[in-house]
């Protein structure tokens, strides 16, 4: 009777194994489904491509058309990628920020407008950044010594309502807040809001990164979605590779001098082409940066090596690696 049942269950499993079903599974095999950090100073926020690829797929469907990249990430970060209206330039984009930053000028008002919504802590990844204080009038050490003596009590609103509402705080002389976010905080793909005019910086990451107001970063905060005007697209197709004798601040100096200042009002300005291969993430960064002077509503670059590097430069490697996953996405 032993050997019988014994026998039974060996050609179950047998049958079991040759129609290829996998009992008991309680891990996806998906490569998307792993959790990896949005940066290493926050323990519990993660990088949600695995959403952004479902998402995507559902537009997909609905467009029947080629995607290009500025259009992959405002689209996977939908609130509503199966009803939202989708028309370039015409069409109120509902959307799902991945982060907000604040410059502390405008963060006071923001945090305050925050506190009335009753809310135990910000319901989107939040950093506030102290450097917009900060007057150069005779050199650094003197000047930070300067701000902080006029500007004690903003600091220290900031800093104690940051810690209450669990909000990221970089004190005065921690550096400028575009430059925080490239090195710490932006990532490939990702959808950030700035309090600050040269949010678009962090597209040298491949982020979708935009200038916002203090209202605007208040409902991401407070975990409504923001409304954007869907962007037209204007694409710059990069060849060749930059002489020694030019810098990237050229390329979009040749941009801006195309378009003018109102030239992409509405727009995002999407690089591509094999030249892109050739810049740093550094100089990639500074072309997106002034691309607040053309009017944009912002600028960003494909994910590439580059990148890679310079995230394995900043302890970033697994979200180099994790982005070479998603890569087909990314450009």
């Amino acid at each position: 009777m032993l050997a019988t049942r014994q026998a039974f269950v060996g050609a179950q499993r047998r049958a079991v194994a040759s129609l290829g079903i996998r009992r008991m599974a309680t891990v996806s095999d998906s490569p998307l489904d792993k959790k990896v950090r949005q940066n290493i100073h926050e323990p519990n926020n993660f990088i949600n491509y695995k959403k952004m690829s479902e998402n995507l797929s559902i537009v997909r469907q609905r467009l029947n058309r080629p995607l290009t990249y500025a259009e992959k990430i405002l689209y996977s970060h939908l609130d509503d990628p199966h009803g939202q209206e989708i028309e370039r330039g015409s069409s109120y984009l509902k959307l799902r920020p991945d982060r907000v930053a604040c410059q502390d000028a405008t963060a006071q008002m923001a945090i305050l407008q925050f506190m009335s919504a009753g809310m135990p802590s910000v319901a989107n990844p939040t950093t506030v950044h102290c450097d917009h204080l900060i007057e150069a009038q005779v050199g650094g050490a003197k000047d930070l010594a300067r701000a902080q003596d006029i500007n004690k009590e903003v600091y220290d609103f900031l800093s104690t309502s940051c810690a209450k509402y669990n909000i990221g705080f970089w004190r005065p002389g921690s550096g400028i807040i575009h430059q925080i976010i490239l090195e710490n905080y932006a990532f490939p793909g990702g959808l950030l809001i700035g309090t600050d005019s040269h949010t678009p910086n962090a597209g040298g990451l491949g982020m979708c990164a935009i200038g916002v107001g203090g209202a605007d970063a208040v409902d991401v905060m407070a975990n409504l979605p923001w409304e954007l005007k869907a962007p037209k697209v204007i694409g710059v197709r990069l060849t060749g590779a930059m002489s020694g004798w030019t810098a990237p601040k050229d390329i979009i100096l040749k941009v801006a001098g195309i378009l003018t200042v109102k030239g992409g009002t509405g727009s995002i300005v999407e690089y591509f082409g094999p030249g892109t291969e050739t810049l740093s993430a550094t100089g990639m960064g500074t072309i997106c940066n002034m691309g607040a002077e053309i009017g944009a509503t912002t600028s960003l670059f494909p994910f590439n090596h580059r990148m890679y590097d310079y995230l394995a430069a900043t302890k970033r490697s697994e979200i180099g690696d994790f982005a070479r996953v998603y890569a087909k996405e990314l450009r």
